[in-house]
């Protein structure tokens, strides 16, 4: 019994008024967070739908080239990867001078693209191919057929999967913004211990803060997905619901 004893005693002797005096550091923080993880979500979605289609379809050129993309950055560090594009580009023969803000939500669009290419891949693949003939019969082009049958379907089915991708996209800027000085959450905590010394209140703090927003986000997509759920789905759901009660 002595944890529960020592971890109300550890609460106790936190400095709260440190945390609330410097409250508009971690706001600017967070918000700065937000900014570059909504961006990198929006643009890792769109570059898994585009390269996932043509990996499914087999598209020449355009597939073996996502499948290089994919295999290069799924297997090279994501520091490593935003060096790159931060000091990297930088220098001759690319000379591409990219502020700490667009390098990091770029790096995170580049990697959440590569694991989104394989979540939705499998997910326009595992949509039955009678679906797709059935759109082709009924008239529809190709495209047409992909934007009527196989993405709303494939897209709920790659939904689960996408949203660890997403979580990790907002975890994964805690190690672009110290790495690069964008003044993120984590960067801005950086800052503040290093010259207060409060590590134990300020990094505490920094867990609750990135606890509540994974929690939120990964709410606020399950709700997305129950929503999207495809009938098949939510009959089985109701059904399961259904087999707890009586028990």
């Amino acid at each position: 019994m002595r944890p529960l004893p020592n971890l109300m005693s550890l609460l106790a002797s936190f400095e709260w008024s440190f945390i609330w005096d410097n409250r508009d550091e971690f706001l600017h923080g967070l918000w700065k967070t937000l900014q570059v993880s909504l961006i990198a979500i929006a643009g890792a979605f769109a570059v898994g739908v585009v390269l996932g289609a043509g990996r499914a379809h087999r598209i020449p050129v355009l597939s073996q080239l996502a499948a290089i993309y994919v295999e290069v950055i799924r297997n090279t560090p994501i520091l490593v990867q935003v060096y790159f594009v931060y000091f990297g580009l930088s220098e001759p023969p690319f000379n591409i001078r990219l502020t700490a803000f667009t390098a990091g939500w770029l790096t995170l669009v580049v990697w959440g693209g590569a694991f989104n290419t394989e979540n939705f891949r499998a997910g326009f693949e595992a949509v039955p191919y009678r679906y797709r003939e059935a759109g082709l019969a009924l008239g529809f082009g190709r495209l047409k057929t992909f934007l009527n049958v196989t993405l709303p379907i494939g897209g709920r089915i790659a939904l689960p999967s996408s949203i660890n991708t997403y979580v990790s996209v907002l975890k994964n800027s805690a190690l672009i913004g110290p790495a690069i000085s964008l003044p993120e959450l984590t960067y801005q905590a950086y800052s503040l211990e290093s010259v207060s010394f409060r590590a134990t209140e300020i990094y505490f703090t920094l867990a609750v803060i990135y606890l509540v927003v994974v929690w939120v986000l990964s709410g606020l997509i399950r709700a997305l997905e129950a929503w999207l759920a495809l009938p098949e789905a939510k009959r089985v759901r109701t059904r399961q619901q259904r087999l707890w009660q009586a028990v």
